[in-house]
């Protein structure tokens, strides 16, 4: 009985959850009542056996819809960084994304250093349900001395990725229950100013871009005419690309999805 286990098992592993493959129930017995090699043959003389239906095919092509079903019962998180000036329209776009009234306090202009305040959300679309967290940059841009106002953001993400390495390393982890709160995309608001990136602008995304994608957004698009912003949107481009700035790009490696691909990395320059 032990070698036919033993055989049975690699086609049991097989089986995905929620299907039933057409396997022989021969009998069942508990810790107070051992089986007996007597009983066992006594049952299979006797044909009583009971088979299980398919409920779904079965096989390693249904591994994908697993995985699925598997996402779809845990949820998903998402975490989003807004980095914008004070009054851009950062609150209003994510209240656009989401077709949601988020809370949201009233801003001044006259913080004394940036701060980050992270507001987490729980959302649910049909049967999927998302843990959304949206970060939002106080006071970025409202102080006299800018050159700092970077920094903060920066030791932001650093710690977030430092609380995941430090969930990772202990001995008895659980990850599946652990709150990821590391960045997965970050919104840069850029004033439509018609001429070029400020100074701040600048080096804000250099020292965030080998840490989070950075999708850069033209606020307030509907303030200057679609020739004016097209010539802004091609020297934002030139400017990012001289200085080195690394934004997100689909990738283009894939035959199947290059060529669309190509198309979304040209209208990810969105503008709102």
């Amino acid at each position: 009985s032990l070698r036919a286990f033993r055989a049975l098992l690699p086609a049991l592993l097989l089986v995905p959850a929620g299907v039933s493959e057409h396997f022989m129930v021969v009998g069942m017995f508990t810790a107070d009542s051992p089986p007996s090699s007597r009983g066992w043959k006594q049952e299979n003389k006797q044909g009583d056996i009971r088979t299980l239906p398919l409920s779904g095919h079965v096989g390693l092509d249904s591994l994908p819809q697993q995985l699925v079903n598997k996402c779809i019962s845990q949820g998903f998180c998402f975490n989003i960084l807004c980095i914008g000036e004070t009054g851009i329209g950062k609150s209003t776009l994510i209240n656009t994304l989401f077709n949601t009234r988020f809370e949201d306090y009233e801003s001044t202009h006259f913080e004394p250093c940036v701060k980050l305040k992270a507001q987490m959300y729980d959302l649910q679309e049909s049967n999927v349900r998302l843990k959304l967290t949206v970060v939002n940059t106080v006071g970025f841009g409202d102080q006299i001395n800018k050159e700092d106002s970077y920094i903060p953001i920066v030791n932001y993400i650093d710690r977030q990725f430092e609380a995941y390495l430090q969930e990772e390393m202990k001995i008895k982890r659980a990850l599946y229950r652990y709150h990821d709160t590391r960045i997965h995309v970050c919104l840069y608001f850029i004033v439509p100013t018609g001429h070029s990136l400020k100074s701040l602008d600048l080096l804000t995304m250099k020292s965030l871009d080998n840490k989070v994608n950075i999708i850069p957004v033209i606020a307030k698009a509907d303030a200057v005419s679609k020739s004016e912003l097209q010539k802004f949107k091609t020297k934002l481009l030139g400017e990012l690309m001289n200085n080195g700035v690394q934004i997100y790009q689909f990738p283009t490696d894939d035959e199947v999805f290059s060529r669309q691909n190509a198309d979304m990395n040209w209208k990810m320059k969105i503008t709102v």
